[in-house]
């Protein structure tokens, strides 16, 4: 897998500091640097360009999309394409849909969460009237103030992938795509079993649907003629909606932590995961981190390294 796109100013000097320790001695022609770990190769170019190889690229990309969107505001998805700024455009106005969306796999910190919703073609003024669009889009206030309303309203359902449980079952054979791929599938099998009557099954696109399919090779009951679509959480309420119940969840999962180990979880995996890490396994030891956070990030590696210090 590739993964290429532009990265901003700061966000560039943030990945010199933190690749800093691993530059290859030899880099390809107009190249800042190269880094080369066993599952992914990363090279940053003159022209502000990086590039991400190998079986593990969607998850090193994905550090460095979620800090671009936290410190830019740029929304980047894992092909890397950016999405514009430009008007909404709303489709499946006039139908009634399954959709899926997930939250939590560029986070160092805290659980996957993924869900499903049903939204009837009669509850889309009600969801429209809310203000219900991508959770990216929304501020933590506004997720917390309406994910409680729409979870009464409207059909979900909802996985919690804990950390515990990720990372007992990653290898190398298992990237994030795949784990992406199998818990929508859990999710909409479980609300489309329910028997609602539904026009569409909607998923954003990720992969390609043949890919996407194939990651579910092993899987017993699968969800089949989806409707794959990028930004389909600006397209789909049904896919909206449940982007900002996964969120909710997640926010509420980051919050028990929080309060867990009193000081501030962060969100992401940019360098103050790395400090909050830091100070966890000097406390707990780095067993602890099994049970809050994905130790195949190269988040761990950083942590260890502090330790030493």
């Amino acid at each position: 897998m590739t993964v290429v796109f532009k990265v901003s100013d700061n966000i560039k000097e943030m990945m010199m500091e933190f690749y800093k320790d691993r530059f290859d001695s030899k880099v390809p022609p107009y190249a800042v640097f190269q880094v080369k770990d066993f599952d992914c190769v990363t090279t940053l170019y003159e022209s502000g360009k990086v590039m991400f190889q190998g079986i593990g690229a969607d998850i090193e990309a994905s550090y460095w999309i979620e800090e671009e969107r936290i410190k830019n505001g740029r929304i980047i998805d894992i092909t890397g394409k950016e999405k514009g700024k430009e008007a909404e455009k709303k489709v499946f106005l006039n139908m009634s849909t399954i959709g899926s969306d997930e939250v939590g796999t560029g986070d160092f910190f805290g659980p996957i969460v993924v869900s499903a919703t049903y939204v009837a073609k009669e509850d889309i003024p009600f969801l429209t009237e809310l203000g219900v669009r991508d959770s990216k889009k929304l501020t933590d206030i506004k997720i917390k103030k309406i994910a409680p309303i729409i979870m009464k309203k409207i059909p979900y359902t909802t996985y919690i992938l804990t950390n515990t449980t990720y990372n007992d079952n990653w290898s190398e054979d298992i990237n994030m795509n795949k784990i992406k791929a199998i818990l929508h599938n859990k999710v909409l099998y479980t609300l489309k079993e329910k028997n609602y009557d539904y026009d569409k099954i909607v998923v954003d696109q990720f992969v390609y649907p043949a890919k996407y399919y194939a990651h579910l090779k092993d899987v017993k009951n699968k969800v089949t003629k989806i409707t794959f679509m990028t930004k389909a959480e600006d397209k789909c309420l049904s896919v909206a909606a449940a982007s900002i119940i996964s969120r909710y969840i997640f926010l509420r999962e980051m919050q028990k932590l929080s309060e867990e180990f009193k000081m501030d979880i962060p969100k992401g995996a940019g360098l103050n995961v790395d400090q909050v890490g830091i100070k966890i396994a000097k406390e707990y030891g780095m067993q602890k981190l099994k049970e809050i956070a994905k130790l195949n990030f190269k988040n761990k590696d950083k942590i260890k390294s502090g330790l030493k210090n």
